[in-house]
């Protein structure tokens, strides 16, 4: 086993060191991720620059705003029905800009091409580039994911479904040093892991605030409403992904992520609360000491790190002023409240389609809470229901695509069975 800190993310390793500007494609563009990354590069044009840009579809001015500000190539939308309305969008931009107004045939950039359909990013993830962003929700990433890593760009990894849930297909892929993760917590763990070799690490401690309910009981959590869970102390993102926060599903998550990238043993990964969220992750070292990497709650941080690295980007994110009193707190994680993170680790350790049936029960479990359906302990309630009924995971180390979209598709109509049937029972 190599002492570096990982097969997958390693800092020591610079995958690509091409000099000059590099070429991004962002995936996800209309997300937080995405419009805080295109935020990088319209501030560091002598370093990026965007080439293409795929979104679901349902911003379509913001995407057609970005396309026309960036100049790109290319756009994708994964909602074919959105396409007439996009290059509606993007003609008035581009009427517009012209030196005479609409109507001036003159001096303008030819409109960029427009892909569409559900494989529209995983076509794009492969196109001509220095790094891939990927900043899509959910296990719809993993095919971009997989797309690029075979075409041997670097991945600025956002999307940490894909991971979960193709963990050995994506391990497979991976030349050493070609992900860079993007997630706050992770980047925080890659740039620690700078300051030594994998045999130097005695264990992972990733920080969790918390979210809207650290402090409360199992019995406190069982009437809170979606605008409780809603109600994130520290991030602004998006209803799913803040409410995994509130469940703490996301560190769960993050754990299975840890374990893939560095390849650190599920019982060397710890979590602890940290409030102020201000120290986004530790590495202790077999010397005792431990490296935490720190700074305002930002994510143009870590996304500067993904694309950017090894180089740091100047003024990227805000810093700390150490002039001013401030005060950081670290809980150890109630387990019986948020019970998320322990059968995180048991899926991670089965291994093969068990995190796949984990994050596909626990999306549609959050949408049935969103929507009303199902009450906020019921969330995990129904996720363990799932993970315990599944059993046995297939596919192992020679897990395929299939055998997780098989088991996706299981997972998911027996979550949503299950959810009824949890809400008929509660009416009766």
């Amino acid at each position: 086993m190599s002492d570096r800190p990982s097969p997958l993310a390693d800092p020591h390793i610079a995958f690509d060191t091409t000099e000059g500007r590099r070429d991004i494609v962002v995936l996800g563009s209309t997300g937080s991720i995405g419009t805080q990354a295109i935020d990088l590069v319209l501030r560091h044009p002598d370093r990026f620059r965007v080439t293409a840009l795929a979104a679901s579809g349902s911003r379509i001015d913001l995407l057609a705003e970005q396309a026309h500000r960036l100049g790109v190539a290319q756009v994708a939308v994964a909602r074919e029905e959105a396409v007439e309305e996009l290059r509606t969008a993007l003609k008035a931009r581009w009427e517009s800009s012209r030196p005479g107004g609409a109507g001036d045939g003159g001096g303008a950039a030819p409109l960029p091409e427009i892909l569409a359909g559900p494989d529209a990013a995983t076509q794009l993830a492969a196109s001509p580039c220095h790094t891939v962003l990927n900043g899509i929700t959910g296990s719809i990433g993993l095919a971009p994911t997989l797309a690029a890593l075979e075409a041997g760009r670097t991945l600025a990894l956002a999307n940490k479904e894909s991971l979960i849930v193709g963990g050995p297909l994506v391990k497979a892929l991976a030349k050493p040093g070609q992900i860079i993760p993007v997630d706050s917590e992770h980047a925080a763990l890659f740039q620690a892991l700078a300051a030594g070799t994998r045999a130097d690490v005695r264990k992972l401690v990733v920080t969790a605030s918390g979210g809207p309910f650290r402090g409360r009981t199992r019995a406190d959590l069982e009437r809170v409403t979606r605008e409780d869970a809603l109600a994130h102390p520290t991030w602004a993102m998006g209803p799913v992904i803040t409410v995994n926060s509130a469940t703490l599903v996301n560190k769960g998550l993050e754990v299975i992520e840890a374990h893939l990238l560095y390849d650190i043993p599920f019982d060397r990964i710890e979590v602890v609360v940290h409030p102020q969220s201000y120290v986004h992750s530790m590495v202790e070292f077999t010397d005792g000491s431990t490296l935490a990497q720190a700074t305002p709650p930002d994510m143009r941080g870590p996304i500067a790190i993904g694309i950017g690295w090894p180089e740091r980007i100047p003024d990227a994110a805000p810093a700390f002023d150490w002039f001013t009193a401030s005060t950081w707190e670290f809980f150890p994680l109630d387990d019986e409240a948020f019970p998320s993170v322990n059968l995180a680790r048991h899926v991670g350790e089965l291994g093969g389609t068990a995190p796949a049936v984990f994050n596909a029960a626990n999306e549609e479990c959050v949408e049935a809470f969103l929507a009303g359906r199902l009450p906020f302990n019921g969330i995990m309630d129904t996720v363990t229901a799932v993970v315990t009924e599944h059993g046995r995971p297939s596919g192992g180390t020679s897990l395929t695509v299939p055998d997780v979209l098989e088991a996706e598709t299981w997972a998911r109509a027996r979550a949503r069975e299950l959810a009824a049937k949890a809400t008929a029972e509660a009416r009766a």
